[in-house]
């Protein structure tokens, strides 16, 4: 029995969930949520809490069991309180904000780098910090995901984007 699937998740008494078959949606304060799941894991809520089993006792469905039971998680937490990651900026220069719901990147390229803000994303700007915000994990996880690759950070001066708290190994330069 997978250690994480086995447990029980509580409902927060401000989320609303529906589950239909394989289907889940949830709706809370700051949103909805709605994703499918693989037929073999049955969903269930029971008073007030939703427990998640599995058919078989096939490698594939054992790794979807707890994958299952942690993606609802996600979901409570994300209508409930959301998700946000935080990146830091490091070079001269270096200027990001946000135009309407779009953030826009100016990182040493000739021309600004334009992020598109998806559905339940917002952007936020201080100084050299971005902070992404939003109701779906992997969406927000994704979003910072792509503006750090417009300029990830190099080894020799540490330039460029990195997620707050990220630690940047140095190289030493040539020596002459």
């Amino acid at each position: 029995m997978s250690r994480i699937g086995k447990l029980p998740i509580d409902i927060p008494e401000d989320v609303n969930i529906s589950i239909d078959g394989s289907e889940v949606i949830v709706k809370g304060p700051k949103g909805e949520l709605k994703k499918s799941f693989a037929p073999q894991i049955t969903i269930e809520k029971e008073d007030n809490q939703i427990i998640v089993t599995r058919e078989g006792d096939e490698k594939s469905i054992r790794s979807l069991h707890g994958l299952t039971r942690s993606l609802i998680d996600s979901m409570l937490v994300g209508v409930t309180k959301g998700f946000e990651k935080k990146l830091e900026m490091v070079g001269v220069g270096y200027n990001a904000q946000v135009k309407g719901k779009d953030l826009q990147l100016e990182v040493g390229f000739s021309h600004p780098v334009l992020i598109e803000a998806p559905e339940n994303v917002k952007f936020e700007v201080e100084k050299n910090k971005i902070t992404v915000k939003g109701i779906d994990k992997q969406q927000v996880g994704d979003i910072a995901a792509r503006i750090r690759d417009v300029r990830k950070p190099e080894p020799y001066k540490g330039k460029g984007i990195k997620y707050e708290g990220e630690h940047i190994r140095r190289k030493v330069g040539k020596t002459g």
